[in-house]
Protein backbone atom coordinates (compact mmCIF):
# COMPACT_ATOMS: atom_id res chain seq x y z
CA UNK A 1 0.00 0.00 0.00
CA UNK A 2 2.98 2.34 0.33
CA UNK A 3 3.79 5.07 -2.20
CA UNK A 4 0.10 5.31 -3.01
CA UNK A 5 -1.96 8.38 -2.24
CA UNK A 6 -5.48 8.33 -0.82
CA UNK A 7 -8.59 10.48 -0.72
CA UNK A 8 -11.52 10.53 1.68
CA UNK A 9 -15.13 11.09 0.65
CA UNK A 10 -17.93 11.73 3.14
CA UNK A 11 -21.63 12.22 2.41
CA UNK A 12 -24.40 13.41 4.73
CA UNK A 13 -27.76 11.95 3.69
CA UNK A 14 -31.31 12.35 4.92
CA UNK A 15 -31.15 9.43 7.37
CA UNK A 16 -27.54 8.23 7.12
CA UNK A 17 -24.02 9.46 6.52
CA UNK A 18 -21.29 7.45 4.76
CA UNK A 19 -17.56 7.69 4.35
CA UNK A 20 -15.14 6.04 1.91
CA UNK A 21 -11.36 5.82 1.74
CA UNK A 22 -10.16 5.31 -1.84
CA UNK A 23 -6.75 5.12 -3.46
CA UNK A 24 -5.70 6.94 -6.62
CA UNK A 25 -6.85 4.11 -8.89
CA UNK A 26 -10.37 4.03 -7.42
CA UNK A 27 -9.93 1.01 -5.17
CA UNK A 28 -12.25 1.18 -2.19
CA UNK A 29 -10.28 0.39 0.94
CA UNK A 30 -12.65 1.26 3.75
CA UNK A 31 -16.22 2.42 4.20
CA UNK A 32 -18.19 3.41 7.26
CA UNK A 33 -21.72 4.62 7.93
CA UNK A 34 -23.66 6.18 10.76
CA UNK A 35 -27.42 6.69 11.07
CA UNK A 36 -29.18 9.85 12.21
CA UNK A 37 -32.70 11.21 12.45
CA UNK A 38 -34.71 13.44 10.17
CA UNK A 39 -36.42 15.98 12.40
CA UNK A 40 -40.01 16.92 11.55
CA UNK A 41 -40.98 19.47 14.21
CA UNK A 42 -44.32 20.14 12.55
CA UNK A 43 -46.22 19.21 9.41
CA UNK A 44 -44.46 20.39 6.27
CA UNK A 45 -41.11 20.99 8.00
CA UNK A 46 -37.94 18.90 7.70
CA UNK A 47 -34.74 19.81 9.52
CA UNK A 48 -31.26 18.67 10.53
CA UNK A 49 -29.02 20.01 13.26
CA UNK A 50 -25.92 21.22 11.39
CA UNK A 51 -23.60 20.83 14.38
CA UNK A 52 -24.97 17.76 16.12
CA UNK A 53 -25.90 15.83 12.97
CA UNK A 54 -23.76 17.00 10.04
CA UNK A 55 -20.52 17.82 11.86
CA UNK A 56 -21.00 15.05 14.41
CA UNK A 57 -21.32 12.48 11.62
CA UNK A 58 -18.35 13.88 9.72
CA UNK A 59 -16.12 13.71 12.81
CA UNK A 60 -17.32 10.20 13.65
CA UNK A 61 -16.68 8.87 10.14
CA UNK A 62 -13.36 10.66 9.66
CA UNK A 63 -11.95 9.41 12.96
CA UNK A 64 -13.22 5.87 12.41
CA UNK A 65 -11.74 5.66 8.91
CA UNK A 66 -8.37 7.26 9.72
CA UNK A 67 -7.96 4.98 12.71
CA UNK A 68 -8.85 1.84 10.77
CA UNK A 69 -6.65 2.94 7.87
CA UNK A 70 -3.70 3.19 10.23
CA UNK A 71 -4.43 -0.12 11.97
CA UNK A 72 -5.22 -2.18 8.85
CA UNK A 73 -2.99 -0.64 6.17
CA UNK A 74 -0.48 1.48 8.04
CA UNK A 75 -1.78 4.61 6.29
CA UNK A 76 -0.79 7.85 7.98
CA UNK A 77 -3.20 10.81 8.04
CA UNK A 78 -0.79 12.87 5.90
CA UNK A 79 -1.08 10.23 3.16
CA UNK A 80 -4.75 11.17 2.77
CA UNK A 81 -4.24 14.04 0.33
CA UNK A 82 -7.76 15.46 0.12
CA UNK A 83 -11.23 15.19 1.58
CA UNK A 84 -14.49 15.79 -0.28
CA UNK A 85 -17.96 16.26 1.15
CA UNK A 86 -21.52 16.23 -0.10
CA UNK A 87 -24.88 16.53 1.60
CA UNK A 88 -28.61 16.65 1.05
CA UNK A 89 -29.39 19.71 -1.01
CA UNK A 90 -30.50 22.33 -1.11
CA UNK A 91 -30.34 22.88 2.63
CA UNK A 92 -30.20 26.27 4.31
CA UNK A 93 -28.36 26.93 7.57
CA UNK A 94 -27.86 30.54 8.72
CA UNK A 95 -24.62 31.11 10.65
CA UNK A 96 -23.46 34.13 12.64
CA UNK A 97 -20.19 36.04 12.29
CA UNK A 98 -18.39 33.28 14.21
CA UNK A 99 -19.84 30.55 11.99
CA UNK A 100 -22.25 29.21 14.61
CA UNK A 101 -25.64 27.96 13.38
CA UNK A 102 -28.49 30.25 14.41
CA UNK A 103 -31.19 27.63 13.86
CA UNK A 104 -31.55 24.11 12.55
CA UNK A 105 -31.03 23.64 8.84
CA UNK A 106 -34.09 23.80 6.60
CA UNK A 107 -33.92 20.90 4.15
CA UNK A 108 -34.75 20.40 0.48
CA UNK A 109 -38.15 19.83 -1.15
CA UNK A 110 -39.45 17.61 1.66
CA UNK A 111 -39.71 20.87 3.65
CA UNK A 112 -42.65 22.77 2.21
CA UNK A 113 -42.93 25.67 4.67
CA UNK A 114 -42.07 28.38 2.15
CA UNK A 115 -45.05 28.15 -0.23
CA UNK A 116 -46.21 31.65 0.74
CA UNK A 117 -42.75 32.99 -0.13
CA UNK A 118 -42.74 31.10 -3.44
CA UNK A 119 -45.97 32.85 -4.44
CA UNK A 120 -44.65 36.18 -3.20
CA UNK A 121 -41.46 35.91 -5.27
CA UNK A 122 -43.42 34.87 -8.35
CA UNK A 123 -45.70 37.89 -8.01
CA UNK A 124 -42.99 40.40 -7.12
CA UNK A 125 -40.31 39.33 -9.60
CA UNK A 126 -42.38 37.55 -12.22
CA UNK A 127 -42.46 33.85 -13.12
CA UNK A 128 -40.90 34.37 -16.55
CA UNK A 129 -38.13 36.65 -15.26
CA UNK A 130 -37.19 34.13 -12.56
CA UNK A 131 -37.02 31.45 -15.23
CA UNK A 132 -34.93 33.64 -17.56
CA UNK A 133 -32.30 34.25 -14.90
CA UNK A 134 -32.10 30.87 -13.18
CA UNK A 135 -33.57 28.38 -15.73
CA UNK A 136 -35.69 26.98 -12.91
CA UNK A 137 -39.20 27.69 -11.68
CA UNK A 138 -39.71 28.17 -7.96
CA UNK A 139 -41.01 25.26 -5.91
CA UNK A 140 -40.68 23.68 -2.48
CA UNK A 141 -37.21 22.59 -3.63
CA UNK A 142 -35.97 26.17 -4.06
CA UNK A 143 -33.77 27.54 -1.29
CA UNK A 144 -34.30 31.22 -2.09
CA UNK A 145 -37.87 31.32 -0.71
CA UNK A 146 -36.67 29.47 2.40
CA UNK A 147 -34.17 32.24 3.06
CA UNK A 148 -37.02 34.70 2.62
CA UNK A 149 -39.09 32.64 5.07
CA UNK A 150 -36.35 33.09 7.68
CA UNK A 151 -36.25 36.83 6.96
CA UNK A 152 -40.00 37.18 7.40
CA UNK A 153 -40.81 34.61 10.07
CA UNK A 154 -37.60 34.74 12.15
CA UNK A 155 -36.26 38.28 11.70
CA UNK A 156 -34.11 37.93 14.83
CA UNK A 157 -32.29 35.06 13.09
CA UNK A 158 -32.01 36.90 9.79
CA UNK A 159 -30.49 40.02 11.36
CA UNK A 160 -27.75 37.97 13.05
CA UNK A 161 -27.00 35.92 9.92
CA UNK A 162 -23.58 36.52 8.40
CA UNK A 163 -23.90 33.77 5.77
CA UNK A 164 -26.48 31.30 4.54
CA UNK A 165 -24.55 28.05 4.04
CA UNK A 166 -25.56 24.79 2.40
CA UNK A 167 -24.82 21.38 3.92
CA UNK A 168 -21.53 20.70 2.17
CA UNK A 169 -20.61 24.36 2.63
CA UNK A 170 -21.05 24.10 6.39
CA UNK A 171 -18.71 21.11 6.56
CA UNK A 172 -16.15 22.87 4.38
CA UNK A 173 -16.34 25.86 6.72
CA UNK A 174 -15.81 23.66 9.79
CA UNK A 175 -12.77 22.12 8.13
CA UNK A 176 -11.17 25.20 6.54
CA UNK A 177 -12.83 28.42 7.81
CA UNK A 178 -13.78 29.11 4.16
CA UNK A 179 -17.41 29.86 3.27
CA UNK A 180 -18.22 28.55 -0.21
CA UNK A 181 -20.97 26.93 -2.24
CA UNK A 182 -20.55 24.99 -5.47
CA UNK A 183 -22.44 26.27 -8.51
CA UNK A 184 -24.50 23.11 -8.98
CA UNK A 185 -25.95 23.48 -5.47
CA UNK A 186 -26.21 27.26 -5.86
CA UNK A 187 -28.53 26.78 -8.85
CA UNK A 188 -31.07 25.22 -6.47
CA UNK A 189 -30.92 28.44 -4.44
CA UNK A 190 -33.24 29.78 -7.14
CA UNK A 191 -33.89 32.56 -7.93
CA UNK A 192 -30.58 33.83 -6.54
CA UNK A 193 -28.09 32.40 -9.07
CA UNK A 194 -27.78 33.79 -12.58
CA UNK A 195 -27.17 30.45 -14.23
CA UNK A 196 -25.99 32.07 -17.47
CA UNK A 197 -23.53 34.51 -15.90
CA UNK A 198 -22.50 31.96 -13.23
CA UNK A 199 -22.77 34.51 -10.43
CA UNK A 200 -25.22 35.69 -7.79
CA UNK A 201 -27.90 37.96 -9.24
CA UNK A 202 -28.16 41.39 -7.64
CA UNK A 203 -31.62 41.74 -9.17
CA UNK A 204 -32.94 38.54 -7.59
CA UNK A 205 -31.17 39.05 -4.27
CA UNK A 206 -32.92 42.40 -3.90
CA UNK A 207 -36.18 40.55 -3.24
CA UNK A 208 -34.72 38.03 -0.80
CA UNK A 209 -31.48 38.91 1.00
CA UNK A 210 -28.31 40.98 0.86
CA UNK A 211 -25.65 39.62 -1.48
CA UNK A 212 -23.01 39.62 1.24
CA UNK A 213 -25.01 36.99 3.10
CA UNK A 214 -24.32 34.51 0.29
CA UNK A 215 -21.11 32.42 0.19
CA UNK A 216 -18.40 32.49 -2.47
CA UNK A 217 -19.21 30.53 -5.63
CA UNK A 218 -16.90 27.79 -6.86
CA UNK A 219 -16.91 24.49 -8.77
CA UNK A 220 -17.38 21.21 -6.92
CA UNK A 221 -13.90 19.80 -7.58
CA UNK A 222 -11.98 22.99 -6.79
CA UNK A 223 -9.83 23.17 -3.68
CA UNK A 224 -11.71 25.41 -1.24
CA UNK A 225 -9.05 25.38 1.48
CA UNK A 226 -7.04 23.21 3.84
CA UNK A 227 -7.85 21.43 7.08
CA UNK A 228 -7.05 23.72 9.99
CA UNK A 229 -5.18 22.60 13.10
CA UNK A 230 -8.41 22.88 15.09
CA UNK A 231 -10.36 20.69 12.64
CA UNK A 232 -7.46 18.23 12.40
CA UNK A 233 -7.53 17.69 16.16
CA UNK A 234 -11.25 16.85 15.97
CA UNK A 235 -11.28 14.67 12.86
CA UNK A 236 -7.99 12.77 12.83
CA UNK A 237 -7.03 14.32 9.49
CA UNK A 238 -3.65 15.94 9.01
CA UNK A 239 -3.44 19.76 9.11
CA UNK A 240 -3.08 21.08 5.57
CA UNK A 241 -5.14 18.29 3.95
CA UNK A 242 -6.83 19.73 0.86
CA UNK A 243 -10.60 20.17 1.00
CA UNK A 244 -12.66 20.44 -2.17
CA UNK A 245 -15.82 22.56 -2.31
CA UNK A 246 -18.04 19.49 -2.60
CA UNK A 247 -21.60 19.40 -3.85
CA UNK A 248 -25.08 17.92 -3.47
CA UNK A 249 -25.41 14.24 -2.61
CA UNK A 250 -27.32 13.43 -5.80
CA UNK A 251 -24.65 14.83 -8.10
CA UNK A 252 -21.88 12.98 -6.25
CA UNK A 253 -24.03 9.87 -6.48
CA UNK A 254 -24.27 10.26 -10.27
CA UNK A 255 -20.52 10.70 -10.51
CA UNK A 256 -19.96 7.66 -8.28
CA UNK A 257 -21.51 5.33 -10.86
CA UNK A 258 -20.01 7.00 -13.91
CA UNK A 259 -23.22 8.70 -15.10
CA UNK A 260 -21.22 11.55 -16.59
CA UNK A 261 -21.30 11.07 -20.36
CA UNK A 262 -24.02 12.90 -22.29
CA UNK A 263 -27.14 10.73 -22.28
CA UNK A 264 -26.21 8.96 -19.02
CA UNK A 265 -29.06 8.89 -16.51
CA UNK A 266 -28.52 8.27 -12.81
CA UNK A 267 -31.55 6.91 -10.92
CA UNK A 268 -30.97 7.24 -7.17
CA UNK A 269 -33.17 5.08 -4.95
CA UNK A 270 -32.97 6.68 -1.52
CA UNK A 271 -35.38 8.25 0.95
CA UNK A 272 -36.65 9.97 -2.17
CA UNK A 273 -35.85 9.15 -5.77
CA UNK A 274 -33.67 11.59 -7.63
CA UNK A 275 -32.37 11.47 -11.15
CA UNK A 276 -29.67 13.33 -13.02
CA UNK A 277 -29.26 13.19 -16.78
CA UNK A 278 -26.04 14.48 -18.30
CA UNK A 279 -27.36 16.78 -21.03
CA UNK A 280 -25.70 18.22 -24.15
CA UNK A 281 -26.96 21.73 -23.32
CA UNK A 282 -28.98 23.69 -20.78
CA UNK A 283 -32.57 22.69 -21.68
CA UNK A 284 -35.64 24.83 -21.25
CA UNK A 285 -38.08 23.11 -18.91
CA UNK A 286 -40.38 24.27 -16.15
CA UNK A 287 -41.45 20.82 -15.01
CA UNK A 288 -37.91 19.55 -14.32
CA UNK A 289 -34.76 21.38 -13.17
CA UNK A 290 -32.14 22.39 -15.69
CA UNK A 291 -28.80 22.77 -13.98
CA UNK A 292 -25.03 22.99 -14.19
CA UNK A 293 -22.64 20.19 -13.25
CA UNK A 294 -19.65 19.68 -11.00
CA UNK A 295 -17.24 21.18 -13.51
CA UNK A 296 -17.48 23.87 -16.22
CA UNK A 297 -18.89 22.96 -19.63
CA UNK A 298 -21.31 20.27 -18.48
CA UNK A 299 -25.08 20.51 -17.95
CA UNK A 300 -27.75 18.38 -16.33
CA UNK A 301 -31.48 17.78 -16.21
CA UNK A 302 -32.50 16.86 -12.71
CA UNK A 303 -35.66 16.02 -10.82
CA UNK A 304 -36.94 13.94 -7.99
CA UNK A 305 -39.90 12.65 -6.07
CA UNK A 306 -40.61 13.75 -2.50
CA UNK A 307 -40.87 10.22 -1.15
CA UNK A 308 -39.58 6.77 -2.05
CA UNK A 309 -37.57 4.92 0.57
CA UNK A 310 -39.16 7.14 3.20
CA UNK A 311 -42.56 5.82 2.08
CA UNK A 312 -41.52 2.17 2.15
CA UNK A 313 -39.97 2.81 5.58
CA UNK A 314 -43.22 4.44 6.76
CA UNK A 315 -45.20 1.39 5.67
CA UNK A 316 -42.79 -1.00 7.36
CA UNK A 317 -42.75 1.02 10.58
CA UNK A 318 -46.52 1.34 10.71
CA UNK A 319 -47.62 -2.05 9.37
CA UNK A 320 -44.78 -4.56 9.51
CA UNK A 321 -42.53 -3.69 12.42
CA UNK A 322 -44.05 -6.47 14.54
CA UNK A 323 -45.09 -8.73 11.67
CA UNK A 324 -43.92 -12.31 11.50
CA UNK A 325 -45.03 -15.85 12.06
CA UNK A 326 -45.48 -15.38 15.78
CA UNK A 327 -45.75 -11.62 15.96
CA UNK A 328 -42.09 -11.36 16.89
CA UNK A 329 -40.44 -7.99 16.32
CA UNK A 330 -38.00 -7.73 13.41
CA UNK A 331 -35.07 -5.53 12.66
CA UNK A 332 -35.49 -2.97 9.88
CA UNK A 333 -33.42 -5.06 7.44
CA UNK A 334 -35.47 -8.15 8.25
CA UNK A 335 -38.66 -6.17 7.81
CA UNK A 336 -37.55 -4.96 4.35
CA UNK A 337 -36.77 -8.53 3.28
CA UNK A 338 -40.09 -9.70 4.65
CA UNK A 339 -41.93 -6.88 2.88
CA UNK A 340 -40.33 -7.70 -0.47
CA UNK A 341 -41.36 -11.34 -0.11
CA UNK A 342 -44.86 -10.18 0.73
CA UNK A 343 -45.03 -7.96 -2.36
CA UNK A 344 -43.97 -10.87 -4.56
CA UNK A 345 -47.19 -12.62 -3.52
CA UNK A 346 -49.25 -9.84 -5.12
CA UNK A 347 -49.62 -9.72 -8.93
CA UNK A 348 -48.72 -6.70 -11.10
CA UNK A 349 -51.44 -4.14 -10.50
CA UNK A 350 -51.67 -5.21 -6.84
CA UNK A 351 -55.10 -6.75 -7.25
CA UNK A 352 -56.67 -3.46 -8.32
CA UNK A 353 -54.99 -1.22 -5.75
CA UNK A 354 -53.45 2.07 -6.93
CA UNK A 355 -51.20 4.36 -4.86
CA UNK A 356 -50.42 8.03 -5.31
CA UNK A 357 -47.08 8.22 -3.46
CA UNK A 358 -47.41 11.91 -2.52
CA UNK A 359 -47.08 11.35 1.22
CA UNK A 360 -44.89 14.44 1.60
CA UNK A 361 -46.21 16.54 -1.27
CA UNK A 362 -44.50 16.07 -4.61
CA UNK A 363 -41.56 17.61 -6.39
CA UNK A 364 -41.09 17.05 -10.13
CA UNK A 365 -42.86 17.15 -12.42
CA UNK A 366 -46.06 18.37 -10.71
CA UNK A 367 -44.45 20.66 -8.08
CA UNK A 368 -47.39 20.31 -5.71
CA UNK A 369 -46.45 20.80 -2.06
CA UNK A 370 -50.04 20.14 -0.94
CA UNK A 371 -50.32 16.81 -2.80
CA UNK A 372 -51.49 13.93 -0.62
CA UNK A 373 -50.84 10.24 -0.52
CA UNK A 374 -53.70 8.04 -1.70
CA UNK A 375 -54.50 4.33 -1.53
CA UNK A 376 -57.26 4.03 -4.13
CA UNK A 377 -59.41 0.95 -4.58
CA UNK A 378 -58.97 -0.54 -1.11
CA UNK A 379 -61.35 -3.32 -0.23
CA UNK A 380 -61.59 -6.02 2.39
CA UNK A 381 -59.87 -8.55 0.17
CA UNK A 382 -56.67 -6.51 -0.03
CA UNK A 383 -53.67 -7.59 2.01
CA UNK A 384 -50.39 -6.16 3.21
CA UNK A 385 -48.85 -7.78 0.14
CA UNK A 386 -51.10 -5.76 -2.16
CA UNK A 387 -50.48 -2.54 -0.26
CA UNK A 388 -46.69 -2.83 -0.35
CA UNK A 389 -46.65 -3.82 -4.02
CA UNK A 390 -48.95 -0.90 -4.81
CA UNK A 391 -46.54 1.47 -3.04
CA UNK A 392 -43.63 0.21 -5.14
CA UNK A 393 -45.70 0.56 -8.31
CA UNK A 394 -46.90 4.03 -7.33
CA UNK A 395 -43.32 5.21 -6.90
CA UNK A 396 -42.49 3.58 -10.23
CA UNK A 397 -45.33 5.51 -11.90
CA UNK A 398 -43.94 8.75 -10.46
CA UNK A 399 -40.55 7.91 -11.96
CA UNK A 400 -42.22 7.11 -15.30
CA UNK A 401 -43.91 10.53 -15.16
CA UNK A 402 -40.48 12.15 -14.92
CA UNK A 403 -39.02 10.00 -17.67
CA UNK A 404 -41.87 11.01 -19.97
CA UNK A 405 -41.06 14.66 -19.27
CA UNK A 406 -37.41 14.08 -20.25
CA UNK A 407 -38.42 12.38 -23.46
CA UNK A 408 -40.69 15.32 -24.32
CA UNK A 409 -37.55 17.53 -24.35
CA UNK A 410 -36.01 15.40 -27.11
CA UNK A 411 -33.01 14.73 -24.88
CA UNK A 412 -31.83 11.14 -25.38
CA UNK A 413 -31.34 8.64 -22.56
CA UNK A 414 -28.54 6.38 -23.72
CA UNK A 415 -27.96 4.53 -20.46
CA UNK A 416 -29.69 4.36 -17.05
CA UNK A 417 -27.62 3.53 -13.98
CA UNK A 418 -29.30 2.58 -10.69
CA UNK A 419 -27.75 3.41 -7.34
CA UNK A 420 -28.76 3.85 -3.70
CA UNK A 421 -30.15 1.70 -0.94
CA UNK A 422 -33.25 0.82 -2.95
CA UNK A 423 -31.10 -1.17 -5.38
CA UNK A 424 -31.35 -4.02 -2.86
CA UNK A 425 -35.08 -4.23 -3.58
CA UNK A 426 -35.08 -6.18 -6.84
CA UNK A 427 -38.86 -6.18 -7.17
CA UNK A 428 -38.81 -2.37 -7.07
CA UNK A 429 -36.07 -2.20 -9.71
CA UNK A 430 -37.95 -4.59 -11.97
CA UNK A 431 -41.14 -2.59 -11.46
CA UNK A 432 -39.37 0.61 -12.58
CA UNK A 433 -37.82 -1.09 -15.61
CA UNK A 434 -41.16 -2.61 -16.63
CA UNK A 435 -43.23 0.52 -16.12
CA UNK A 436 -40.68 2.86 -17.72
CA UNK A 437 -39.53 0.31 -20.34
CA UNK A 438 -35.99 1.20 -19.36
CA UNK A 439 -32.96 -1.03 -18.91
CA UNK A 440 -31.04 -0.23 -15.72
CA UNK A 441 -27.42 -1.19 -15.15
CA UNK A 442 -26.03 -1.74 -11.66
CA UNK A 443 -22.33 -1.10 -10.97
CA UNK A 444 -20.16 -3.26 -8.73
CA UNK A 445 -19.73 -0.40 -6.26
CA UNK A 446 -23.00 1.25 -5.27
CA UNK A 447 -21.71 2.96 -2.14
CA UNK A 448 -22.96 6.24 -3.48
CA UNK A 449 -22.02 9.86 -2.99
CA UNK A 450 -19.03 9.33 -0.72
CA UNK A 451 -17.33 7.37 -3.53
CA UNK A 452 -18.18 10.13 -6.01
CA UNK A 453 -16.68 12.67 -3.59
CA UNK A 454 -13.45 10.68 -3.62
CA UNK A 455 -13.26 11.00 -7.41
CA UNK A 456 -13.93 14.74 -7.23
CA UNK A 457 -10.97 14.92 -4.85
CA UNK A 458 -8.84 13.03 -7.36
CA UNK A 459 -9.98 15.44 -10.07
CA UNK A 460 -9.23 18.45 -7.88
CA UNK A 461 -5.77 17.15 -7.10
CA UNK A 462 -5.03 16.73 -10.80
CA UNK A 463 -4.80 12.95 -10.73
CA UNK A 464 -7.36 12.91 -13.55
CA UNK A 465 -8.06 15.49 -16.24
CA UNK A 466 -11.71 15.01 -17.17
CA UNK A 467 -14.95 14.17 -15.39
CA UNK A 468 -15.47 11.33 -17.87
CA UNK A 469 -12.30 9.67 -16.52
CA UNK A 470 -14.58 8.34 -13.79
CA UNK A 471 -15.27 5.48 -16.20
CA UNK A 472 -11.90 4.04 -15.14
CA UNK A 473 -13.33 3.47 -11.65
CA UNK A 474 -16.67 1.91 -12.61
CA UNK A 475 -17.47 -1.67 -13.55
CA UNK A 476 -21.00 -2.87 -14.35
CA UNK A 477 -22.15 -5.88 -12.33
CA UNK A 478 -25.55 -6.64 -13.88
CA UNK A 479 -28.55 -5.13 -15.59
CA UNK A 480 -32.30 -5.15 -15.09
CA UNK A 481 -34.06 -5.34 -18.46
CA UNK A 482 -37.73 -4.42 -18.98
CA UNK A 483 -40.28 -7.15 -19.50
CA UNK A 484 -43.28 -6.65 -21.77
CA UNK A 485 -45.47 -9.34 -20.20
CA UNK A 486 -47.18 -6.98 -17.78
CA UNK A 487 -46.99 -3.83 -19.89
CA UNK A 488 -50.75 -3.76 -20.79
CA UNK A 489 -51.64 -3.81 -17.08
CA UNK A 490 -49.12 -1.10 -16.24
CA UNK A 491 -50.16 1.12 -19.16
CA UNK A 492 -53.78 1.00 -18.01
CA UNK A 493 -52.84 1.74 -14.41
CA UNK A 494 -50.51 4.54 -15.46
CA UNK A 495 -53.42 6.26 -17.19
CA UNK A 496 -55.56 5.80 -14.07
CA UNK A 497 -52.68 7.16 -11.98
CA UNK A 498 -52.80 10.45 -13.90
CA UNK A 499 -56.60 10.65 -13.86
CA UNK A 500 -56.73 9.96 -10.13
CA UNK A 501 -54.34 12.81 -9.41
CA UNK A 502 -56.10 15.26 -11.72
CA UNK A 503 -59.49 14.49 -10.16
CA UNK A 504 -58.29 14.78 -6.55
CA UNK A 505 -55.87 17.70 -6.86
CA UNK A 506 -58.39 20.33 -5.76
CA UNK A 507 -59.49 18.15 -2.86
CA UNK A 508 -55.85 17.84 -1.78
CA UNK A 509 -55.52 21.62 -1.68
CA UNK A 510 -58.80 21.97 0.17
CA UNK A 511 -57.78 19.36 2.74
CA UNK A 512 -54.59 21.30 3.43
Amino acid sequence: MKNVAYVLGIDIGTYESKGALVNETGKLLLSESVAHLLEIPQRGWAEHDAEHTWWHDFVHLSKAITQKAAAKYGIRPDEIKAVGVSSIAPAVVPVDSEGKPLRKAILYGVDTRSQKQVHECNEKIGVERIFQVGAQSLSAQSAGPKILWIRQEEPHVYERTAKFLCGSGYLVYKLTDEQVIDRYTAASYSPLLDIHQLKWSEEMAGAICELDKLPRLTWSHEIAGEVTKRAAAQTGLAPGTKVIAGTADALSEAISVGAVNKGDLMLMYGSSTFFILAAPHLPRTQTLWANLHAVPGYHTITGGTATAGSLTRWFIDQCLSTAGQKGDGMTVDEAYTYAMKLAEQSPPGANGLLTLPYFSGERTPIHHAAAKGVFFGLSLHHTQSDMYRSILEGISFSIRHNMDEIRSLDVPIHRAIAVGGGVKNRLWLQSVSDICQLTQVIPEITLGASYGNAFLCALGLGWYRELTDMAQWVRVKEEVAPQKTHLPVYERYYELYHRLYRQTRDLMDELT
